[in-house]
């Protein structure tokens, strides 16, 4: 096994046995090693084994340069940024070259000269994995200096060098990124004549720098990503450049909730580390998510053209468990369970992620999130209760419901507070007469919903919101929590 620690010298590298490897080569073996050991190449990225990721094996195995095209929060950085795990841990350069010199095949001036006066005897270092990895944000004012190279004056006055000499060129990110991955985010937003400069690197992997006749024969991998949205609003891919990427791959959001709720749960801050502790029922998580999922459905007031980021589950469940932290500050308690009426916090999660369009914009952004959390809640109920206005039913009190609604009927009314206690919450709950009973027989079958213990609070607190989804009871906002009363007696009393 080579130890960089005692390898030093060009000679000492050529001793060791050390063998040079293009770096999509280097790659492909490390990925095809990792696969074979059963290793996760990929850690921390869900829902993608089947789709993204097997194509970017492929793409990996064929030595492609890549695209990720998709809408925001598909994960498309993340991945790029974990590529560079597919890279040696240590890879020897000539030390000092400004662009990773390979100490067998050097490119730059500085390392061949390097090798032509010192020979085996020329000064060897070592880089890591993340040392070998650039990466830059496209924006209309990056320039071809920016990603290639330039003359610097500075540089040519302090080594006593003509501007003519090539020891003035200033290297860009892209020469810097020799021998390693260097990556282009929001790839559309790059002006198309400094694109144009990206085709050479790509099909001939050189670059040119101002007028100067040297060509630098660059050892990369070069990866991209794009959103879908960007073809049409900001900028454009040139065709030319797209032939040149040979793997294009479309990401996704996750396509089920389990997947979805995996990476809430891995992103989210929840464990606040100051003792206390936040208890969610087991149904809270597809709740939340489920806000992100109807919101990509959502067909009237948001624009499915930009897309829904999966960055809204995750600040969406993080307000949710500041909500319940800020309860528990107040109460003294040190266990708090979370409440529907909580999930009024992510609203503030939910404006800002979301791009509106005009009757959206016409709603406003706050009744667009509250509709988003009843329709996420609307539908969980339906996976879990029977339908409350059954059409079909002609006797009333055969509704399973009926002894709820009739409390409300009789002139109660019934205000959840978000600063109360939780047995304070537990009393106000069980206000109405025999209410885990009615959950109970209201449940479907195999639904898995609770009706004894601490978490039978969640489940009556859903069959209420679930009523006044459909209508049957009237639902206020207040500021410290919400309000239900008769539906029938709250028109009367506002007609």
């Amino acid at each position: 096994m080579i130890q960089p620690d005692k390898i030093l010298t060009l000679g000492q590298l050529k001793a060791s046995g050390w063998k040079s490897r293009s770096v999509k080569q280097e790659m492909r073996e490390n990925l095809v090693a990792a696969l074979r050991e059963g290793k996760d190449w990929m850690p921390g990225i869900v829902g993608f084994e089947d789709t993204v990721l097997k194509h970017l094996i492929q793409a990996i195995l064929s030595r492609h340069h890549v695209l990720l095209l998709g809408l925001r929060g598909q994960g498309k950085t993340r991945i790029l940024r974990q590529l560079a795990g597919l890279l040696d841990e240590g890879m020897p350069i000539l030390a000092g070259s400004e662009i990773n010199d390979n100490p067998y095949a050097p490119i730059s001036a500085y390392g061949i000269g390097l090798v032509r006066e010192q020979g085996d005897e020329a000064p060897i270092a070592w880089v890591g994995r993340q040392e070998r990895y650039g990466e830059k944000l496209a924006t209309p004012d990056v320039s071809m200096a920016d990603l290639i190279g330039d003359i610097d004056p500075v540089k040519a006055l302090n080594q006593r060098i003509s501007l003519g000499h090539e020891g003035a060129i200033q290297y860009g990110l892209v020469p810097r990124s020799h021998r390693g991955i260097f990556v282009v985010n929001e790839l559309p937003d790059l002006q198309p004549r400094i694109q144009v400069g990206l085709l050479n690197i790509l099909e001939e992997g050189d670059i040119q720098i101002r007028g100067f006749k040297v060509r630098l024969p660059l050892d990369l991998m070069m990866a991209f990503s794009a959103n879908p949205e960007d073809y049409t609003n900001r900028g454009n891919i040139i065709t030319p450049l797209k032939d040149r990427i040979e793997s294009q791959i479309l990401t996704h959001y996750p396509k089920n909730i389990a997947a979805a709720s995996r990476i809430t749960a891995q992103e989210a801050w929840l464990k606040r580390g100051d003792g206390s502790a936040v208890v969610l029922a087991d149904g809270f998580a597809t709740l939340v998510e489920g806000i992100a999922f109807e919101a990509r459905d959502d067909k009237d007031f948001i624009d499915p053209k930009s897309g829904v980021s999966a960055r809204l589950p995750i600040a969406a469940m993080e307000l949710l468990y500041s909500a319940v932290e800020m309860r528990m500050i107040t109460t003294g308690e040190k266990k708090s369970r979370a409440r529907l009426l909580d999930l009024e916090a992510a609203v503030a999660g939910i404006t800002g992620k979301v791009e509106l369009v005009y009757a959206g914009e016409q709603e406003g952004p706050l009744s667009v999130a509250r509709m988003l959390i009843g329709k996420s809640i609307k539908s969980f109920f339906s996976r879990h209760f029977r339908d409350p206005y059954n059409k079909k039913e002609k006797n009333p009190e055969a509704n399973p419901y009926h002894p709820v609604l009739t409390w409300f009927e009789e002139g109660h009314i019934l205000v959840l507070n978000d600063k109360q206690d939780d047995a304070a919450f537990w009393k106000a709950l069980n206000l109405i007469p025999g209410f885990g009973d009615v959950v109970r027989k209201c449940a479907l079958p195999g639904s898995g919903v609770v009706t004894e213990g601490d978490e039978a609070a969640f489940w009556m607190e859903l069959v209420l919101e679930g009523l006044a989804l459909h209508g049957r009871l009237a639902k206020e906002n207040l500021t410290e929590g919400f309000r239900y009363r008769d539906a029938m007696a709250d028109i009367l009393e506002r007609g």
